[in-house]
C-alpha cells in the first residue's frame, strides 16, 4: 500500500476518474447531484419521480438519474444486482453528498407478509460474493443505524405496517426453482429475499457514506405461486410505487436535519 504523496495523488487520481466515470455512466454533470441520494433498481422509478416533482430525466451509458434542487434529491437507477451495487457505490462515494437510501423491492420469505407491506433490513447475509471485495466474510454486512433508524420512525409516524430484520442478498437472479438455494433460504431464516443490499451495506461502510433501505415486498416466492409475473409485477407499480418514492423522500428530507451526519461526512471529506 502506498504512503505519503504516492498515497495522496492515487486518491486524487482515484476521485478525479471516479466523478468523470460517474458522469459518462449518468449522463449527468457532477455539480447537478443533490446532498441526498435515493437508490433504486427501476426506471420507471424515475420517471414517476420527475413527474411528481417536475424534474428533468438524464441518461448516460448505464444510469438513468433525476435531481430535484427543491427536496434536496437525486434518484438514481443503478440497474440489478450486487456488480451494479458496488459500482454506484465507488462512484458515488466521491460526491459531496450526505447520505442514501435504498428503495428496493424483496421477496417476502414468512407466512404473514404480504405483497405491498415494507421490510426494514438492518442486516444482510452476503450471499452476494461482491461484498468480499470491502471486507472479509467474518465482518457483516450492516445498514446505517442512524438511517434505518429515521427509517422506522417515519414509517411509526405514519402508521405504515412494517417488519424489520434480516435480508439475504444473493447473486442469482432465476432461484426461484433451485432447490438448494431454497433449502438454504430455509437454514439461514432470513425475512426476505434480494440481490443487492448486502453489497450496498458493505460498499457504503467501507467509504463511510451512511446507507439505509427502505424494501417493498414485492412478492413472496416460496409460495405456491408466490413468485413475481408480469402481471403482479404492473400491480406492484401501479398500486405501490408512489408511496414508496414519496417516503423516500420524506425520510431524506427528514435525515437533512441530523447534524451528525453531515459532519461526518464533511469529516471524510
Amino acid at each position: 500500500m502506498p504512503f505519503g504523496d504516492e498515497f495522496y495523488h492515487e486518491t486524487e487520481q482515484r476521485k478525479t476518474f471516479a466523478l468523470e466515470t460517474l458522469e459518462r455512466y449518468s449522463g449527468s454533470p457532477i455539480a447537478d447531484f443533490q446532498p441526498w441520494i435515493l437508490l433504486t433498481n427501476f426506471p420507471r422509478y424515475v420517471d414517476a419521480f420527475a413527474q411528481t416533482y417536475n424534474c428533468k430525466i438524464v441518461e448516460g451509458s448505464m444510469f438513468k438519474v433525476a435531481h430535484c434542487k427543491k427536496t434536496r434529491t437525486t434518484i438514481l437507477d443503478f440497474k440489478i444486482g450486487s456488480p451494479a451495487a458496488a459500482l454506484v457505490m465507488d462512484l458515488c462515494a466521491f460526491l459531496p453528498c450526505y447520505g442514501m437510501l435504498l428503495l428496493g423491492m424483496c421477496g417476502g420469505l414468512r407466512e404473514d407478509y404480504k405483497v405491498g407491506e415494507y421490510f426494514v433490513p438492518v442486516a444482510a447475509i452476503r450471499g452476494d460474493g461482491t461484498s468480499d471485495f470491502y471486507f472479509p466474510s467474518e465482518v457483516p454486512a450492516m445498514a446505517n443505524f442512524t438511517v434505518q433508524k429515521e427509517v422506522s420512525a417515519h414509517l411509526e409516524k405514519k402508521k405504515v405496517h412494517y417488519h424489520i430484520g434480516i435480508t439475504h442478498t444473493t447473486n442469482k437472479r432465476f432461484w426461484e426453482f433451485n432447490p438448494d438455494f431454497r433449502k438454504r433460504l430455509q437454514e439461514t431464516r432470513p425475512q426476505v429475499v434480494e440481490m443487492e443490499c448486502a453489497t450496498l451495506f458493505a460498499a457504503s461502510y467501507a467509504h463511510r457514506l451512511p446507507l439505509g433501505a427502505l424494501l417493498l415486498i414485492s412478492d413472496l416466492p416460496v409460495k405456491p405461486r408466490g413468485y413475481k409475473t408480469k402481471r403482479s409485477s404492473e400491480m406492484v407499480y401501479s398500486k405501490f410505487m408512489p408511496e414508496h418514492i414519496e417516503l423516500g423522500v420524506q425520510i431524506l428530507k427528514k435525515l437533512d436535519k441530523v447534524p451528525r451526519l453531515k459532519e461526518y461526512r464533511k469529516h471524510v471529506h
